[in-house]
């Protein structure tokens, strides 16, 4: 008798259908990417909401994003900054303050960080500078840096004599004394400190906490394991090795760019100091590599809202197990990806060359879409990471954590690295819980991101829903961000939110922090009474890998955001689905209703991912069935619905990742 594994096996997939497949996760990446530009949260009144669904969306190119950073618009006159830099007439403090304002506008417009470009004018001309104008022009820039508080890093030059930063200009392509420097501002206060989120994603034994170990710490591994100790946060960790749930790290960068480190060998900085000291602090999420935390990985996925994802490929091994996975989910989510292969010093160069040739393929596939670049030198490290902006680049590193080969490039890399993500700090307060803790003296303490709006310490708010999908008013007496007291906290930080009169048990992952109304805040943007929580919505998706056909009543574990809960099918727009296929479908969620948007990204798995898509409506009509007609769309479930299943609008689409 056969087994239930080979009943459900699946034919193997031609060349044709696989191709096919990944361009249809591809196309409904960019899709949800979209329709994200829609998302409302529920609690903006009615009439914001009727101006919205009048504007038609605005179409988004991922691969002109470095258009933006041309500075090509029309609206001023340009002048050029050689004049700027070098003027010495009677226009001279004229000049200087020009040059000020933009600098201090460029600052502005990057959160604190801008690159600024000596030798180079804005359009990419030459200024043909000599060796005293060079002299004279950085003499002047860094006296507008004094004005400004801002310090400046040389990230690297061509033709200047005695740097030691000089990429060599071996082609005498370009004439003239130029280079390319970092400014970054001084923060005055917490908030003002640069914040950039990345998600360390890979297979089981590919690296990722000793690469973390080795950047934060600064040291190198022993081959043993020496490095990856400093992040475990559990026993069985250790004596296994592997990590298993959610690790939290920080790296930071000074104003002239340099790692805070401890000036003592072997002692680590705690997180209030690396803080304290920090103009930008990197926020990694170390995340599981094996199947069986896949759970695990998903969530921290999901909820740390990552600006940019970090893949580790261990060079002996290849992109294997989970890494595919963990690749799909990146690219659904529309995050940047950057890879890391380690391991390079125990690999053999004809087992590295090998998977480097499969990583390209990968990468350049119809489903990725992506653009490998392999940062082998300094200027390839510093013109990458300027131009990151764009979704369609993924540069390459090699490093060895043993010898230490190439994790100078990963640092200088981390630290240009520009700010990316869009938040609204003008929008109704959300805050996303991921964490929850008890904290002795100080009580109930949760931590997440805030999606949208501004909270400060002392507001009374909102926190839901429970299991009844009711919401309890508390108020927030203090708030830290990374691990230092802070007054107030905005749209796009990670922060942690110290409550009073609740208890730990009555909150949860995935329940969210609104603004109530109170005398402290009258003018809290939130509707009368409790905030709607819904137990079924309609959401658009596309299936990713399943043996069989998808029909209603079929349940699997749905993540959005930091919500993880079972959810059933009550209703498709079609007899069923199946492989490749995007519909529109019903949820419901099995155990509690949950607070949702028009707009939340939403991925379904029963073992591994199964589809993603993106929620087109809250709440569930019985009286308007998605499927009008059942029996008529049920008729042809030979040949004919096949094909109707495969087919979707008009184009053909198969199975992708996690295969």
């Amino acid at each position: 008798m056969a087994t239930r594994a080979e009943r459900y096996k699946q034919a193997p997939q031609t060349t044709q259908e696989r191709r096919a497949g990944e361009s249809a996760l591809s196309e409904f990446a960019d899709y949800v990417e979209k329709q994200q530009a829609l998302r409302k949260p529920p609690t903006v009144n009615a009439t914001a909401n009727a101006s919205t669904k009048s504007a038609p969306p605005k179409q988004e190119h991922a691969e002109l994003d470095i258009l933006d950073t041309l500075d090509l618009a029309d609206d001023k006159p340009k002048v050029r900054l050689k004049h700027l830099l070098l003027d010495d007439s009677d226009t001279k403090d004229d000049s200087t303050r020009q040059l000020q304002e933009t600098i201090h506008d460029r600052l502005d417009e990057g959160h604190g960080e801008c690159l600024f470009d000596i030798g180079l004018e804005d359009n990419g001309d030459s200024q043909l500078l000599t060796q005293p104008e060079w002299d004279a022009a950085r003499a002047r820039l860094q006296d507008v840096l004094g004005k400004l508080k801002a310090d400046l890093r040389t990230l690297m030059t061509k033709n200047v004599p005695d740097s030691s930063v000089d990429v060599g200009n071996e082609l005498k392509k370009e004439r003239g004394c130029m280079g390319k420097f970092l400014i970054r501002r001084k923060p005055m206060e917490m908030d003002d400190t640069i914040e950039t989120r990345i998600a360390v994603v890979g297979n089981v034994d590919a690296g990722k906490s000793t690469l973390l170990g080795v950047l934060v710490k600064g040291g190198l591994d022993d081959g043993r394991g020496k490095m990856r100790v400093n992040l475990f946060r559990h026993k069985h960790e250790i004596e296994s090795g592997r990590t298993s749930s959610v690790g939290m790290e920080i790296m930071g960068f000074d104003t002239k760019g340099e790692v805070v480190v401890s000036n003592v060998p072997g002692r680590k900085l705690s997180w209030e100091e690396i803080a304290k000291r920090s103009a930008k602090v990197i926020s990694f999420t170390d995340l599981a590599g094996h199947e069986r935390y896949l759970r695990t990985t998903v969530f921290g996925l999901l909820s740390s809202e990552p600006n940019y994802c970090m893949l580790m490929v261990a060079a002996n091994n290849g992109l294997i197990g989970m890494s595919k996975e963990h690749l799909g989910i990146a690219l659904a989510l529309n995050v940047p990806v950057m890879v890391v292969v380690t391991k390079i010093d125990i690999c053999p160069p004809q087992i590295l060359s090998q998977t480097l040739t499969q990583l390209t393929k990968i990468l350049k596939s119809p489903g990725a879409r992506k653009i490998p670049l392999f940062i082998k030198t300094r200027e390839d490290c510093i013109n990458t990471a300027t131009q990151f902006v764009s979704q369609r680049i993924c540069p390459i590193f090699q490093v060895s954590n043993v010898t230490g080969e190439s994790l100078p490039l990963v640092r200088e890399f981390l630290n240009i690295l520009p700010h990316h993500g869009q938040y609204d700090p003008t929008a109704p307060f959300e805050f996303h819980i991921n964490d929850t803790f008890s904290v002795p003296f100080v009580g109930t303490v949760v931590s997440g991101v805030v999606k949208s709006g501004i909270a400060h310490a002392g507001d009374t708010v909102l926190v839901g829903p429970d299991s009844l999908g009711q919401f309890t008013t508390t108020t927030i007496r203090s708030i830290e961000r990374k691990r230092i007291p802070v007054p107030v906290c905005s749209a796009g930080q990670s922060a942690s939110f110290a409550l009073r009169r609740v208890r730990r048990k009555d909150v949860r992952k995935g329940m969210v922090v609104l603004l109530a109304k109170s005398d402290s805040n009258p003018t809290a943007p939130t509707v009368s009474g409790q905030p709607k929580v819904h137990r079924e919505f309609v959401a658009e998706v596309l299936i990713l890998s399943h043996a069989t056909t998808i029909r209603t009543k079929y349940q699997a574990m749905l993540h959005v955001g930091p919500v993880s809960q079972t959810c059933a099918i009550i209703d498709i727009d079609r007899a069923y689905i199946r492989t490749g296929d995007r519909a529109t479908v019903a949820f419901r969620f099995v155990q509690r209703p949950e607070f949702l948007a028009v707009g939340d990204r939403i991925l379904f798995r029963e073992g591994r991912t199964k589809g993603l898509g993106i929620v087109k409506g809250v709440g569930y009509d019985a009286g308007k069935p998605l499927n009008p007609h059942p029996e008529k769309r049920g008729e042809g479930e030979g040949e004919e619905g096949k094909e109707e299943g495969v087919k979707v609008d008009g184009a053909t689409t198969a199975v992708v990742v996690g295969a």
